[in-house]
């Protein structure tokens, strides 16, 4: 028997032996760590580059998953105002996150976790926790070795699950800031304790383009690599943003001033949308650099087939629509980021051509708000908190509801709705939110019961993935096409079921209730062309191969309404 399997071996090819090694069965999956930095200038795009690259290694049958480590000291982003730091992503697991972890998620579509994205905050907390705990035993807490080890530490928990070939881990910020460094150390600590072929850094730099002098610069690449190879870490591979296309003899300058080969230079023009950024690094063979460099043996070619449709589609709509996004922090897009992607993964599914049009909810008040209506075909009112905006909000709601306009509220959207139903429809003067007017008659969403007692701010909302039971008949059963949805969920204040038969009788259909604490998470009103509000936040879960369905019917219905002789022959 053991002749004839050492015969058999013979034949088997060393790609298979590879896959067999690295499946986990007789020995664990022994992942390998590519660190992501960044120099020059902040928002070049790690993240991005970060999913592509996993988009491509995943493509070829390796299993990965990325991580961000982000410096700032808030312990999560989850009470930082959206202005400072973009959207807040929620993971099913309930961690308040860094928004590129959506794009994470978007790409590879499987879901990340708390472990996916550490701050210095979150490292320092735990620190001095163990210190206070003394587990340290009296020694003193310094940097190195205390700080640096708890990031390794935190670095190293995804690949000892033993479920990835591949963790991606992006730093935050630029090379050379004074909070990066201890991250920068870590890394350069675990090139030495893994091995050279067992880690990968790539950089990503700027190369600018002045167009006074028609040129293209490439000294703040080089000043950004020197100032990483002080802190002891030589970059195996440059990936160089750009305007305009790097010229084979740039490419090896750079090669020759960084200290890397001509192959590893890699160009990252600016695209059309970030979607093409994955073919892009495929033509400039950035995976085979990293599967060459990281000693790992992979002859399969990249299947992005469903990419590539998907792509296709999204550059040759068949039909185009306008949609307003009604929100408090509409001047900074990135506010409301997983919607955004959400409007194209949808407008992809049904062959449409999506147009946001971004309406800050102040400016929505009774005497223009008939004129900033003007040209949409839906409308979306968005998540926040607190009371600037409401009433625009409030506004917003009403119109669409009494002009039959298609409307999605999430979030504080279907809270609006809520109120604005209580107010005009069931005569509920001054009806509000608890959050807004705590002296209100008429607080048809209220605090929950559970959060009454809370008083800290960080990491204590109902957070994360919660199920939700949809009535049969319902739109909201149309759309999902099941009974039982798992949503993530970001809020504190509910729908206050002391009113639950009141809406009832005048007509609004709660599709959606949490089965565990009763609590309504989808509201409907028949005899409209679209009318939904959820309480959860279907975005956080849409990805280029599984668009939210609510999305997906949303605009649909949008563009049937907008094109009535369409949903006529239908």
């Amino acid at each position: 028997m053991q002749d004839k399997i050492k015969i058999e071996a013979i034949f088997v090819s060393r790609n298979q032996i590879m896959k067999i090694l690295m499946s986990g069965k007789g020995n664990p999956k022994k992942s390998k760590y590519i660190f992501v930095t960044g120099g020059v200038t902040s928002s070049l795009g790690k993240g991005i580059i970060a999913s592509s690259l996993a988009k491509l290694l995943q493509a070829r049958g390796l299993s990965c998953t990325i991580q961000k480590f982000d410096p700032y000291i808030n312990i999560d982003p989850g009470t930082l105002n959206p202005y400072e730091h973009g959207e807040c992503y929620v993971t099913n697991d309930g961690a308040e996150t860094d928004l590129d972890l959506g794009h994470y998620e978007r790409f590879l579509n499987t879901p990340t976790s708390q472990s996916n994205n550490i701050t210095t905050g979150r490292i320092y907390h735990n620190v001095i926790t163990k210190e206070r705990r003394g587990d340290y035993l009296g020694k003193t807490v310094q940097v190195v070795p205390h700080i640096t080890d708890e990031i390794k530490r935190n670095i190293l928990i995804l690949g000892e699950t033993g479920k990835f070939d591949i963790v991606i881990t992006e730093i935050g910020g630029c090379v050379g800031d004074i909070e990066s460094l201890p991250f920068i150390e870590a890394a350069r600590q675990l090139k030495w304790d893994l091995g050279e072929k067992n880690t990968l850094f790539i950089h990503l730099t700027l190369i600018p383009y002045l167009a006074s002098a028609g040129e293209l610069k490439t000294k703040p690449t080089q000043h950004s690599v020197k100032t990483l190879s002080e802190s002891g870490i030589q970059p195996d591979i440059l990936v160089c943003r750009t305007e305009h296309p790097l010229p084979q003899e740039m490419k090896r300058k750079i090669g020759l001033f960084c200290n890397v080969t001509e192959q590893d230079v890699i160009e990252a023009r600016d695209a059309e949308t970030i979607y093409d950024v994955p073919l892009l690094m495929k033509e400039e063979r950035l995976d085979s650099r990293v599967l060459y460099k990281l000693d790992i043996y992979n002859d399969t070619d990249s299947n992005l087939s469903t990419w590539k449709k998907f792509l296709e589609k999204l550059k040759s709509p068949k039909f185009e629509i306008t949609v307003g996004l009604i929100g408090k922090y509409v001047e900074l897009k990135d506010s409301y980021k997983s919607i955004a992607e959400s409007f194209i993964h949808a407008g992809v599914a049904n062959e449409i051509k999506v147009n946001v049009k971004w309406i800050p909810s102040e400016t929505m008040d009774v005497d223009h708000i008939e004129e900033l209506f003007q040209g949409l075909d839906g409308v979306l009112v968005a998540p926040g908190f607190g009371e600037r905006g409401i009433e625009g909000k409030i506004n917003a709601v009403k119109y669409a509801r009494e002009n039959k306009i298609p409307f999605l509220g999430i979030c504080l959207g279907m809270q609006c709705a809520v109120i604005e139903f209580g107010r005009n429809v069931l005569g509920l003067e001054g009806a509000h939110s608890f959050e807004m007017n705590p002296v209100t008659a008429y607080p048809v969403i209220d605090l929950m019961e559970s959060q009454k007692d809370v008083s800290t701010k960080g990491g204590t909302m109902r957070l994360g993935a919660y199920p939700c039971k949809i009535e049969k008949g319902t739109l909201a059963h149309k759309i999902y096409g099941k009974s039982l949805i798992q949503e993530r969920h970001r809020h504190r204040y509910e729908f206050n079921n002391a009113y639950l038969k009141q809406y009832q009788e005048a007509g609004m259909v709660t599709s959606g209730i949490n089965p565990d604490s009763h609590l309504v998470e989808i509201i409907e009103l028949p005899n409209h062309p679209f009318f939904v509000g959820v309480q959860f936040h279907p975005e956080y879960k849409s990805t280029v191969e599984s668009p939210s369905p609510l999305f997906v019917q949303f605009i649909k219905a949008v563009y049937q309404h907008a094109v009535p002789f369409i949903k006529n022959s239908k």
